[in-house]
């Protein structure tokens, strides 16, 4: 895991200085080794922080071929670079490193140029120099769990693993994106490719770009997208099938653990005692000798937010060695400002702050963690699933004339901030239910709803351009596709990439550790998006297939207990004015001052606005001097 930068630039301008500002600022996500390329005849410049976890003596980059054709820098893990190393010695092909899945992926390319994406089981973000060709390649990996920032002005192509690397060329472009920013009032994250910066995209996942360095043209393309295709329909579905299609879901993700278990220095497991981390802990246990697995969890002296109980539990029964951080949450809460200092963009999901502290916990103690992201979106594991039949159900009974009335009623019901609330899940529900179900389930999770973003900016935006990236998702799942199939969708190829995703590699990446998603292995993938929604789905019963596929090595106290999320108390903390976002001066300041009031009255639950706002105006302060 590394961090990487680089830029093309007409000869004489720039340099190394500016390549290695760019670089040395992404130390964080590589504290052990530095590396640098330069060709100023071409003008490319290649710069790589490195986090050393595999081949550590001969893994060093940028990298290149024994003929120099081709350097690379990379940041990612390949899971399957055994197989695809021993299949391109099979080719002539000979390593000068003994394992490093770099060279495989340099090797790679030159074999099979950009189908070797396809042949890729992993994450990643690299650059390649293609010296005989005149170009440069860059790719992300299919879910983009590593981040890829770009920018092309003024003659100079710049790349770089984080936002604030890139803004370190003199180049680079300054100015907050209007657009950029309205979406992240309404999702309460920056969807792809747009970033917080106008002029600088997130290259998508799934994509490649190319950049022709004899004419300076850029050009892109996806190279894979998630998509559903159940190989069965609902009706079709039997028990024999589910059967079977349980036992192969635990044969493949068993076989992803194992794969992910690769690694040349100290490895454990985030342990949450939810479905997902307990089985990612238990099938790590198979393939390691008994007492070695270590498992991590961090937990809060308030028992409305502490899973630690479940996490003991799962690890007594797993049988690992268990390791616990307890923390005080206003202790917690005077943590947020160094992290916030430190947030490459604005980002406003609040369990932020406890992933942050429980990979800075792990980071003491081990390298590589194993995580549950994924499990969720891929198997339909999150309460908007369940609540899409009532959706339907209101959205066809209960006329529109009535609808302002229930809201009104709603609002009325006092405001609870404790984690996942009763009532903040009815006034979520009905203020998505006002708006069409291709929106709906943003406007249920996200900050402001289109009208509120009006008042904030003091213009009118389309729904239909605020929420682009959630319709396309929506429509994507095709026409004659179910709500949960639809939903499926958004969760996986939006929610998951560019908020749980990216917020796993901040918080991560901060402390110099690499986490690794084993049920976003390929094989679980297309496993997954094979198999019919209403085995995901059953009854009421979320991720039921999954529950079903871990029943022989997990007990019903896991598997069947209420999901309880991985939450902070922003909403008493904001209440009390712990927490206070700071107040624009002109136009924005009115409505969060009414907000800020609202909440501090206890006539609304503003916590995912106010919290987005402060997230927002702590990053202002630390990167832009506003």
């Amino acid at each position: 895991m590394c961090g990487i930068a680089g830029f093309v630039a007409p000869r004489g301008e720039a340099g190394r200085d500016v390549l290695e500002r760019m670089t040395r600022s992404l130390a964080h996500r590589g504290p052990d080794a530095e590396g640098y390329f330069l060709d100023p005849e071409r003008g490319v410049h290649l710069g790589h922080r490195r986090l050393s976890i595999v081949d550590l003596s001969g893994g060093a980059q940028p990298m290149a071929t024994t003929d120099q054709a081709l350097v690379i820098v990379f940041n990612g893990e390949i899971y399957n670079h055994s197989e695809l190393k021993a299949e391109l010695q099979s080719k002539g092909c000979r390593f000068q490193t003994d394992h490093s899945d770099t060279e495989v992926l340099l090797e790679g390319y030159r074999e099979w140029g950009e189908g070797i994406l396809e042949r890729l089981n992993g994450m990643f973000a690299f650059a390649i120099y293609d010296k005989v060709h005149g170009k440069l390649f860059i790719a992300r990996d299919r879910f983009g769990k590593k981040p890829l920032y770009w920018f092309q002005l003024d003659g100079v192509f710049a790349f770089a693993s984080e936002l604030t690397a890139l803004m370190r060329h003199p180049v680079s472009p300054r100015s907050e994106s209007p657009i950029a920013l309205k979406k992240y009032f309404a999702y309460g994250y920056i969807p792809a490719p747009h970033s917080v910066i106008d002029g600088i995209q997130k290259l998508p996942s799934g994509w490649f770009g190319t950049l022709d360095l004899a004419n300076s043209r850029w050009s892109m393309r996806k190279w894979w997208e998630f998509r559903l295709e159940p190989e069965s329909s609902a009706t079709q579905v039997t028990p024999d099938q589910c059967n079977r299609w349980a036992g192969e879901l635990l044969e493949v993700l068993d076989r992803a653990v194992k794969r992910r278990l690769m690694s040349d220095v100290p490895l454990g497991v985030f342990l949450s005692g939810g479905i997902d981390s307990s089985a990612v802990a238990a099938l790590a246990a198979r393939h390691l000798p008994a007492g070695r697995l270590r498992t991590f969890s961090v937990g809060f002296t308030d028992p409305s937010f502490d899973e630690l109980p479940y996490a003991r539990e799962a690890a007594a029964f797993i049988g690992s060695v268990h390791q616990t951080e307890v923390l005080d949450l206003s202790r917690a809460r005077e943590l947020i400002p160094g992290l916030l200092a430190r947030l490459d963009e604005p980002m406003g999901d609040g369990s932020l702050l406890p992933t942050w502290l429980l990979c800075g916990f792990t980071r003491r103690h081990v390298t590589v963690a194993l995580g549950g992201d994924g499990g969720d979106e891929l198997f339909a594991g999150y309460d908007p699933f369940k609540a899409l039949r009532t959706a339907d159900v209101y959205a066809s009974m209960v006329p529109r004339a009535i609808h302002p009335a229930l809201l009104l009623l709603a609002s009325r019901l006092p405001v609870s901030h404790a984690n996942i609330s009763l009532d903040f899940k009815i006034k979520r529900m009905l203020r998505g239910l006002s708006y069409g179900e291709k929106i709906r389930l943003p406007i249920w999770m996200g900050p402001l709803e289109p009208k509120q973003i009006d008042d904030y900016f003091g213009v009118h935006t389309a729904p239909e351009e605020l929420y682009s990236e959630a319709i396309e998702a929506w429509d994507s799942a095709g026409e004659h596709a179910s709500p949960v199939d639809r939903a499926l969708q958004f969760f996986t190829r939006l929610y998951l990439q560019d908020d749980i995703l990216a917020k796993v590699d901040r918080a991560s990446m901060i402390h110099g550790l690499e986490v690794r998603s084993p049920f976003l292995d390929l094989e679980v993938i297309n496993f997954a998006r094979k198999l019919p929604h209403t085995v995901k789905l059953r009854g009421g019963t979320t991720k039921w297939i999954l529950k079903k596929a871990l029943e022989p090595i997990l007990p019903a106290s896991i598997l069947y207990r209420k999901k309880k999320g991985f939450g902070t108390p922003l909403g008493q903390w904001f209440r009390d004015r712990a927490l206070a976002p700071e107040i624009p001066v002109g136009g924005s300041g009115g409505f969060v001052e009414r907000a800020v009031h609202s909440h501090q009255t206890g006539r609304g639950d503003e916590r995912l606005f106010l919290w987005c706002q402060h997230v927002l105006g702590e990053w202002r302060k630390s990167n832009t001097g506003r």
